[in-house]
């Protein structure tokens, strides 16, 4: 059994210890215990699970795997922390707000035989599992992507790597990606940011992604492929599945605690994070130079 403490007490975090509390039956999830959760606040217990301090967590033997589910920009130490102390780690995305210090966190996990895993729900939800689906097969000759949200605080970092899910999603469909543009343009006093990338597939095909944020913005993904055979305007709708999606993350870190996942999967999906992160770092480089 692999023991868990769960740091950080927000929607992710009160929904990680619900699951570790009732994990998949038969699956790897099995496997994993929560211990105990870590918050800033003064709470004692949630859902039946006592409060623990961070430093008594790390010392623990019985505690091997840290979820973490702060804000973003604490993340990075948090990761570093939980590692130096020889405990695996599952964080909400994005992992880091740079890619040196991802590069890095991975390298130390590597050393020390430990898993770092990002969790990445976006790529599991019904509508984008159909939307893969559907783009399977197809060869792009144009794309679209255009985010808009609520205002964010600072602490959830550029809108590259806030909106890293999108990016993720892009990755995903069509592979590798370089970034050829970026731009942005803030109203602090408004409160609302609008970060446009200019990205290219390794078959040098356009791809335009959009994250706008502002206090009064709705939450919608607008997107405009266009395939040699067709163009899709409109998200799929997918048939939702009866496991939450934290679960099915839950699983997949814990296949990769029990030895159950193909090394090649995990290397893959590696490969992908760090590649997203990196991205995200270049067109936050090209942004800022315009502003």
């Amino acid at each position: 059994m692999f023991g868990v403490v769960v740091v950080g007490i927000g929607i992710a975090g009160r929904v990680r210890i619900r699951d570790l509390l009732a994990p998949l039956p038969s699956s790897a999830a099995e496997k994993m215990s929560v211990k105990g959760f870590i918050s800033r606040r003064a709470l004692g217990e949630e859902q039946g699970v006592s409060q623990v301090s961070l430093e008594e967590a790390l010392q623990r033997e019985d505690v091997h795997v840290a979820m973490i589910c702060t804000e973003n920009s604490d993340h990075e130490h948090h990761i570093r922390r939980s590692l130096e102390a020889g405990k695996h780690v599952c964080v909400e995305y994005p992992m880091t707000l740079s890619y040196k210090a991802a590069a890095e966190l991975h390298d130390l996990a590597q050393q020390k035989g430990l898993v770092l895993h990002e969790e990445h729900i976006e790529l599991l939800t019904p509508d984008f599992k159909q939307l893969k689906k559907d783009v399977a097969g197809k060869t792009l000759e144009e794309g679209f992507l255009h985010f808009t949200g609520g205002a964010l605080k600072s602490d959830f970092g550029f809108p590259a790597f806030s909106g890293i899910a999108r990016l993720t999603w892009l990755v995903d469909l069509f592979g590798e990606l370089s970034v050829t543009g970026a731009s942005m343009v803030e109203d602090k006093d408004k409160n609302y940011m609008k970060m446009t990338a200019q990205l290219q597939t390794k078959e040098q095909k356009p791809i335009t992604w959009i994250e706008e944020r502002g206090p009064d913005l709705p939450r919608v993904k607008s997107i405009n492929f266009r395939f040699d055979s067709c163009t899709m305007t409109e998200l799929p709708s997918g048939t939702r599945e009866p496991v939450g999606l934290f679960m099915q993350d839950m699983v997949l870190f814990a296949q990769k605690l029990t030895g159950q996942m193909p090394p090649a999967q995990a290397q893959a999906e590696q490969k992908r994070v760090l590649h997203c992160l990196e991205l995200a770092d270049r067109i936050r480089h090209l942004s800022q130079a315009t502003v």
